[in-house]
């Protein structure tokens, strides 16, 4: 790998806060061309791709660069709680169960989309997908179905337990996060076109629409010109709850993993529990009078916090890395493919929206730091629908990808 350029933490944050800022200045231009150009390229969608750009010509690295740990750190749980503080729950439970059901087609997508594409590339290059023991490709595949299905400590607990050759894991950690990242871009691409997604799906939006109606109205007499005050009780809600996240988190880890058999499970993980906690507090804080403070702008920090965090997981694409392994990639490809088409099918099926595909699909690949992300892309008090499809996918990450692995495992004879 090349030298990055710039590896100071300081400058990284600045640029990366400057390519976001330049991108909203120009998406607010009334000019033709400025108009076209956002229609075609989602602004949401350039916050995330003009990083990777600059990570792609070595001038600034997530590899050398600890922005994407402090993003997801403190940035994700502030943007968590104060986006879930003005939550209308009443309004979630009305979005009914096509939502479970998205996030579920999701899963069973890349369950079957694995064994799929390795039965395909078993026949067209078999090399690609071959391997004895722990060189065998179906266990670092393994480790990908963990990750799509559910995070990074799934992905772990596979590693585990079907024993891959971890000099060579690498390779399947790029696949996973070059194709997910893909992935990632085309939702974000879609979501400039979801009402034209919406009626080729024929899809019911009503429920999401009034979910946002009511969330408006509710704080349209509450709305204010922030004071000093205001933005600082904000911000110790945000971070106070952050932190409060974080140490409680820590303490159940500390439990938890003296617990054999919970050892290897996705409780067992840190960052599990601060985005369950983080949650947590922002729907206790939605039923005081801190939910007052969305008149003052909470959703609009929370939304910062967010899209510092997709620069940061921009960052962390490299375009350029598509071409080492191409065979993998390829697979990859494939796989995530079917995962898509299972997803586009079942939403054609059921007439659910855009919104449910995209947020189910993520809160299975990408999981917590990816989900809330794309769904308050389509309106900041949908953000909790994705939190809380994340965590689902946490729990049953471990067990899908098994089953998978499983599967390929026969296929690999």
């Amino acid at each position: 790998m090349q030298n990055t350029l710039i590896t100071d933490d300081r400058v990284v944050t600045g640029i990366l806060l400057v390519l976001v800022a330049v991108v909203f200045y120009t998406s607010q231009k009334q000019h033709k061309y400025w108009k076209l150009f956002y229609t075609i390229f989602p602004s949401l969608l350039l916050c995330y791709l003009l990083p990777a750009l600059f990570n792609s010509f070595n001038i600034i690295s997530a590899e050398t660069s600890g922005t994407y740990t402090f993003a997801k750190d403190y940035a994700l749980p502030v943007a968590l709680v104060l986006l879930t503080l003005s939550i209308d729950m009443k309004g979630i439970r009305q979005l009914g169960s096509k939502s479970i059901i998205m996030f579920l087609a999701g899963t069973l997508g890349v369950v079957i989309g694995g064994p799929i594409a390795m039965g395909v590339f078993k026949f067209i290059s078999p090399e690609t997908v071959g391997g004895e023991g722990a060189d065998a490709t179906w266990r670092g595949l393994s480790t990908i179905a963990g990750s799509w299905i559910g995070g990074g400590a799934n992905q772990a607990a596979m590693l585990e337990i079907y024993g891959y050759d971890q000099q060579k894991y690498g390779a399947m950690v790029l696949v996973d996060i070059v194709v997910a990242n893909i992935w990632m871009a085309v939702l974000l691409f879609g979501i400039g076109r979801s009402a034209k997604i919406d009626k080729w799906l024929n899809a019911d939006t009503s429920a999401i629409e009034e979910l946002k109606v009511r969330v408006e109205e509710n704080f349209k007499d509450k709305v204010r010109n922030p004071s000093l005050t205001d933005l600082m009780i904000i911000l110790g809600f945000g971070f106070g709850a952050t932190a409060l996240s974080h140490f409680l988190g820590a303490k159940l880890v500390e439990i938890i993993s003296q617990t054999e058999s919970l050892k290897d499970s996705v409780i067992n993980s840190h960052f599990f529990w601060v985005v369950v906690l983080a949650t947590t507090f922002g729907l206790i804080l939605s039923y005081t009078k801190a939910r007052n403070y969305e008149g003052a702008g909470a959703s609009k920090i929370g939304g910062v916090m967010i899209y510092f965090l997709v620069a940061t997981i921009g960052m962390k694409m490299n375009i350029f890395e598509i071409f080492k392994y191409p065979g993998l990639f390829f697979v990859g490809l494939l796989w995530m493919a079917i995962h898509a088409s299972v997803m586009i099918l079942v939403a054609k099926l059921i007439r659910a929206p855009f919104f449910f595909l995209a947020v189910g699909s993520k809160a299975n690949i990408g999981g917590a730091a990816s989900a809330p992300i794309v769904a308050s892309a389509f309106h900041p008090s949908l953000a909790p629908v994705g939190v809380l499809l994340a965590v689902l996918g946490y729990a049953l990450g471990t067990y899908g990808a098994i089953v998978c692995a499983e599967i390929m495992s026969k296929l690999a004879g």
